[in-house]
């Protein structure tokens, strides 16, 4: 007769000590990754083209599947909705615009004085939204999304911590937000296309306020 099994451990430790169980073997893991990562670049190919041919209004989730000729399950387990899908189109020129502000060269980057940086995230800030306007404006969820995404928490951040340095003695939080609301993709559409107002007027602005919040007040620059 064969020798019983040991007790299952109910102990935490026990746990914790465990060496999880792989399934599968590594190649075949690496290769489930390789096709989830083809996938993924496939559907943004069509959507990307989607975009070009018809503006952001055109990309739907139904037509990103008919693009990419897989159903349209596929793409809401991909992106989880259309916000979710529009978000990953604008991913890579938000991580090079991150890279940029966080660790590139002043006075963008860390290096210059804060109100040098604040003055140059936000003109960077105007002109990358008014490269791809419409896709930033189609990626905004709904008021309780809206302030929610990794990308917005970081911008509210650093605009947070260049204030702090600037204006120690001021409600920076709402300062913060008070920029952010500048730096809308909505209030920029709502500027440049319904008000007429050319983009060195928005980066002025930006100046004038960022100097008067700081109290190294000056007069905008006017083209």
């Amino acid at each position: 007769m064969s020798a019983a099994l040991p007790p299952l451990s109910s102990s935490q430790e026990a746990l914790d000590d465990a060496e999880l169980i792989q399934l599968g073997t590594p190649d075949e893991e690496q290769c489930l990754r390789a096709d989830a990562a083809r996938n993924r670049a496939r559907l943004l190919e069509a959507a990307a083209r989607l975009v070009a041919d018809h503006g952001a209004a055109g990309v739907t989730m139904e037509a990103v599947a008919a693009a990419a000729e897989v159903g349209k399950g596929t793409v809401f387990r991909r992106f989880g909705d259309r916000v979710g899908l529009l978000t990953a189109l604008l991913d890579h020129s938000e991580k090079k615009f991150q890279a940029a502000f966080l660790s590139g060269p002043p006075p963008l980057g860390p290096g210059a004085p804060p109100v040098e940086r604040l003055n140059a995230f936000g003109v960077a800030t105007l002109r990358r939204s008014a490269d791809d306007l419409e896709l930033q404006l189609a990626a905004q969820g709904g008021p309780d999304r809206r302030f929610s995404p990794p990308p917005w928490r970081l911008h509210y951040g650093h605009l947070l911590m260049l204030l702090r340095e600037a204006a120690p003695d001021a409600d920076c939080e709402i300062l913060a937000q008070t920029l952010m609301g500048y730096l809308d993709p909505a209030a920029i559409h709502h500027l440049t296309r319904r008000c007429g107002m050319p983009m060195d007027r928005l980066e002025a602005g930006w100046r004038d306020l960022v100097a008067r919040l700081t109290g190294t007040s000056r007069r905008p620059d006017r083209a």
